[in-house]
């Protein structure tokens, strides 16, 4: 009887988890259930699922509202029904088109009105009028009551009981913007909207029983069939499942001749025997479709890295999907795909952000939008922000919000509404709030996508299923990721700079030859990798230096045993002891030492761990990746981990081991596994950081050039121009005639782009470039506002940031100059003159510039000066030692002068803060400080700045440090314009 069922999906108004529906149901003794979201088809599958577990039947619905009206209800009697609701929600997001006050004919659909927009003797067969409960009594007075054939139940379901009921009211509110007491009746449902015994309902409607009988005839009517398969996906690539395996063979045997040449006889059977599972398991059509994402990509120009456990695959390294050569690393396979794995494989593949997205409109005009969308994700409510938003429902002023965010704990200084906030808080919290859109997931089914799910469009002009990945896995749809990263868009725009700036072509996709080069491998060693993608951050550079790495194997472990896991673990502390003392430990047992002698016995890859399991004990590799995923998640309770556990144990007693070291390898099997990371994972990032590493090496400039103009890298654009400055580089200030909207190179010098310049409107930046371009440079001042319609204020940027030093005047002679020229109230309109107009010529008394002023005028409008930092230092002091000579003081206290760079945050054990700091001396090199929490408490950060420090010179491994006893934040000289 219950036709109009919310889950919290219904967002901002639903208050109970779709798969408690069926259970609250079967306490009240309800045999089927409709599920109608409003505007929202997030959770069919789920409820599907919960409801044939607990014996309920199945209906899916949609609940169509336009500006929080109910227009009406759609219930799908099939899944052909299911398809026609969601192609019609799905139409209208996609149109930008208000609902349609009467539905298009649905021909598998039931229709469910609350305010007739027709008179009800025109209504179809499949169209109805919902009665709610309360409203029986008022039934005899209308005239609908003539239309017994066409009048069905409506008691909707909201929430679970009256906690839920308040909970809902304040959903209502937040998604108003409004606070609890501006809530009106119509603007959230009624407190009735709960379960109630089937014969309450039947009692209630006892004097219209044909009105029960249409409601019973509704659900009778209504089956769905949904199912999770396979056969959901794209199922080929060329239209044939047999002509699709014959592509890829052709595709993966001439790859393999490429790569390693004809005649490999290992190379072609690891190939060979990886198509025949490919084909056994139906992904001949998931392979193909990637290679033909990577094949456009190419054709535009475009640089990808293949990444992720796909990269495991010999297949795909010779199809071009990845450049990681499985051979070399000793990857398996069965690591990526194997026929005990449930959840669907996945490549990961990377592209520049600003080339991604021309990626995906491929993706989307090549398999068609009726069958191509992005994955959702669902963003929720929780922690500090739910505080936050009930507080402002209920009318707190915003310090008494902060204290109940910043101090959870002091109840007693609460405002009295806190307890409430407090207990409603955690019923919403993990509510899904609204969607969003997956890092890079895209869908390609066989049948429409609107078979399970409507479709959102959003912002970006790409459509999402309102489904996250794991409805997408539970479906068993296997998803493509189209991801985007800095790192990519640094090497591919370093590599036009240096065609544009030097002339020279670079391949940069011989990553074979790269990882060879000596110069490059210096490099690495060295640690000085700013800009280098994954390589460059303060730890890692730590951990290159300390482990002297200088090729690629060994940087494919750094890229791994850096991760959080492994180091909070101990691990990575003994890998780097190993590495030191290979002779201070003992393997296990032989099998450790031949499969696990380039890691020093540590198991720091996910593929260790499933070399281990197979070699030691025995399991088939498929056995030892569904063992080792077990581990890694929360399924060690299943049956196939006892299973698996039990034939682990019972092959080391038929191989003899001691009872003793069966155990041993197991639970450091079982420790090994909950930290470790994917070896085809980080081969991929060490494969992008070598080409990063050789850009860096031979064309520094251009590479620091290409690592500004792409932003989000670990440092600060100011690192990255001081970096480029330590490079040999000559940085200049943005300039009219010279600079670009982005960061320019000509020869070795740098021209700061209009983009870091604050409040310049961007508009006006891309203006003074096409006009240049178009006719030509500018000549001073009055032919500058001539051609260009700027503001007062806009102007004023310019000439204080040093735009106009080609004239040879300073910045006071151009603002009088400009009160002259410059008349904003002048409508700009750019015509081309015949003769020029000479600029007028008058004395000026002398304006001369303090010393500093630029730099100031430079921090305000950069963020930084582009001088030395130290050069506004009110002491001379630069330190007693600068960081090229720690390594000569360790044990001993000194003072040091340094500039702040970065620092990290860490939690000790006991809870309490502490800092790792890194800075540059004032010959512009790095040196990394330790803050314990009691000098941290005493002398904290203040901010960007250059501080003096006083410690004690600390080495370890060969890195040396300064563990901080004092430290102060120097005072900069006066502006002396203020």
């Amino acid at each position: 009887m219950y036709l109009n069922c919310h889950s919290y999906f219904s967002l901002r108004y639903g208050t109970i988890a779709p798969e408690e529906l069926p259970v609250l149901a079967k306490k009240f003794g309800i045999e089927a259930l409709v599920l109608t979201d409003i505007n929202n088809t997030s959770c069919a599958f789920q409820f599907v699922q919960a409801c044939r577990a607990q014996g309920i039947k199945p209906v899916l619905g949609i609940e169509f509202r336009q500006d929080n009206e109910l227009m009406y209800v759609g219930i799908a009697r099939n899944d052909e029904g299911w398809k026609e609701l969601c192609s019609l929600l799905t139409e209208v997001s996609l149109s930008g088109q208000v609902l349609p006050k009467i539905p298009p004919a649905l021909q598998h659909c039931y229709i469910i009105y609350r305010k007739l927009p027709k008179g009800i003797e025109l209504l179809e067969d499949y169209e109805y009028v919902g009665i709610r409960p309360e409203e029986i009594n008022h039934l005899y007075s209308s005239y609908v009551r003539n239309y017994p054939d066409k009048l069905v139940i409506f008691s909707p379901v909201t929430f679970a009981d009256q906690d839920g009921f308040r909970a809902h009211k304040l959903l209502r509110c937040i998604d108003l913007n409004i606070i609890i007491g501006k809530l009106q009746p119509t603007d959230c449902a009624k407190s009735t909207e709960v379960f109630y015994l089937p014969q309450q309902l039947a009692d209630t409607f006892s004097q219209y029983p044909h009105i029960i009988a249409n409601t019973q005839k509704i659900i009778d009517n209504c089956q769905i069939e949904m199912q999770a398969s396979a056969l959901h996906n794209r199922r080929t690539f060329t239209g044939d499942e047999a002509d699709d395996f014959k592509l890829l063979t052709k595709l993966a045997i001439n790859g393999c001749n490429r790569r390693y040449g004809h005649n490999h006889r290992k190379a072609v059977e690891r190939t060979q025997k990886e198509l025949k599972v490919i084909r056994d398991m139906s992904f001949c059509a998931y392979f193909l479709i990637t290679w033909d994402i990577i094949r456009y990509a190419h054709s535009a120009g475009y640089f990808h890295v293949g990444r992720g456990s796909g990269a495991n695959s010999i297949v795909a390294y010779n199809l071009g999907i990845t450049d990681v050569d499985p051979l070399e690393l000793d990857l398996y396979f069965e690591r990526f795909i194997n026929p005990y794995r449930s959840s669907p494989p996945d490549f990961d593949i990377d592209f520049s952000w600003n080339d991604r997205d021309d990626v995906t409109d491929y993706i989307f005009k090549r398999y068609g939008k009726e069958h191509t969308a992005l994955l959702a994700t669902y963003n929720t409510f929780k922690g500090k922000s739910i505080i936050r938003e009930l507080g402002k429902v209920l009318g707190l002023p915003k310090a008494d919000i902060d204290l109940i965010v910043h101090e959870p704990q002091a109840t007693d200084r609460h405002h009295p509404f806190a307890r409430h906030i407090f207990k409603y808080g955690k019923m919403i919290e993990k509510f899904p709030n609204y969607l969003s859109i997956h890092a890079g997931g895209i869908l390609i089914s066989e049948r429409p996508l609107n078979y399970h799910t409507a479709l959102q469009m959003m912002p970006k002009g790409f459509p999402i299923v309102h489904f996250d990945m794991y409805g997408a896995e539970d479906l068993q749809y296997h998803k493509y990721d189209v991801l985007s990263q800095r790192g990519l868009g640094h090497i591919r725009d370093a590599v036009e700079l240096i065609k544009e700036n030097q002339g020279k072509a670079i391949d940069i996709h011989n990553v074979a030859a790269i990882k060879e080069d000596a110069n490059v491998r210096a490099q690495l060693r060295s640690g000085n990798c700013i800009g280098c993608f994954y390589i460059e951050s303060p730890a890692m550079r730590g951990l290159l230096h300390k482990l002297r790495c200088d090729d690629y194997v060994h940087l494919v472990a750094a890229s791994s045993i850096i991760r959080p896991g492994v180091a909070q673990s101990g691990m990575m502390r003994e890998y780097i002891q190993r590495f030191h003392q290979p002779d201070s430990f003992a393997y296990l047992h032989p099998v450790f030492e031949e499969h696990l002698g380039e890691t020093y016995g540590v198991m720091v890859y996910q593929e260790d761990v499933m070399k281990i399991v197979h070699h030691f004990s025995g399991l088939d590799l498929d056995e030892s990746d569904i063992l080792r995923r077990i581990m890694t998640g929360k399924k060690k309770s299943s049956d196939t981990f006892r299973q698996l556990q039990q034939k682990y144990f019972d092959n080391c007693k038929e191989r003899g081991y001691p009872d003793d070291l069966a155990q041993e390898v197991w639970r450091q099997i079982e420790s090994f596994s909950g930290y470790s990371f994917c070896k085809a994972h980080s081969a991929s990032f060490a494969a992008e950081s070598f080409q990063s590493l050789y850009l860096k090496t031979y064309f520094p400039l251009e590479f620091m050039t290409a690592v500004i103009n792409n932003f989000g890298g670990f440092y600060s654009t100011e690192q990255y121009i001081h970096e480029a400055r330590m490079c040999g580089a000559q940085i200049e200030a943005p300039c009219i005639n010279n600079s670009t909207f982005l960061t320019n190179i000509s020869g070795t010098t740098i021209y700061i782009g209009f983009i870091h310049l604050a409040n310049l409107e961007h508009k006006i930046a891309h203006a003074i470039v096409a006009e240049r371009i178009k006719h030509g440079e500018y000549h001073h001042l009055m032919d500058f506002v001539h051609r260009i319609d700027i503001s007062k204020e806009q102007l004023e940027i310019l000439i204080r940031i040093g735009a106009f030093r080609f004239t040879g005047k300073n910045k006071y002679e151009l603002m009088w100059e400009k009160n002259a020229v410059h008349n904003p109230m002048i409508k700009h309109v750019h015509t081309d003159t015949l003769f020029e107009t000479e600029p007028e010529h008058y004395t000026l008394p002398i304006l001369a510039e303090t010393e500093h002023e630029q730099a100031f005028d430079e921090i305000e409008l950069l963020g930084f000066a582009l001088c030395n930092p130290f050069d506004l230092l009110q002491t001379a002091f630069r330190g007693e030692i600068m960081a090229r000579q720690m390594k000569d003081y360790v044990g001993k206290t000194v003072r040091m002068v340094g500039h702040y760079v970065c620092r990290k945050w860490v939690t000790t054990i006991k809870g309490e803060i502490m800092n790792f700091g890194t800075l540059t001396d004032v010959e512009g090199h790095f040196f990394d400080t330790v803050h314990f929490p009691q000098s941290l408490a005493k002398y904290p950060f203040k901010g960007k700045g250059i501080y003096i420090i006083m410690g004690k010179v600390v080495e370890d491994f060969g890195f040396p440090s300064v563990e901080v006893y004092k430290m102060e934040k120097l005072p900069y000289i006066r502006d002396e314009r203020y």
